[in-house]
């Protein structure tokens, strides 16, 4: 591919992100949700992050299958990672204490 023909194809892909999203923005300000739907958006964030994370901690190779051990690294940080989120419901520590754990693990395991 020429530099020419990646330009317009970056240029082609921004179009049609503005001609899709622009509508959205537009008329934001004119339709409002039921009450039950506007309830119901609220999870969104959360089922998406869900539904990415829980086939990468439970399936970390694909094919082994799932893998329910304490030679996961991935589940052992994501465990510890929920139980300090639980505990001390800020995000840093979740982060840090998760990361260590999960780095530890895979470490001590030989990943």
């Amino acid at each position: 591919m020429s530099a020419l023909e990646i330009a317009l194809m970056i240029a082609g892909m921004a179009l049609i992100n503005l001609a899709i999203r622009w509508p959205v923005y537009l008329f934001a300000d004119h339709v409002r949700f039921p009450p039950l739907v506007e309830r119901a958006l609220a999870f969104v964030p959360v089922a998406v992050l869900t539904a990415i994370i829980v086939p990468a901690t439970l399936y970390p190779d694909a094919d082994q299958g799932i893998q329910l051990t304490y030679m996961n690294p991935y589940l052992v940080g994501a465990v510890v990672a929920a139980i300090v989120s639980w505990k001390w419901k800020k995000l840093m520590p979740t982060i840090l204490i998760g990361m260590a754990v999960f780095f530890l693990t895979r470490w001590m395991v030989g990943v």
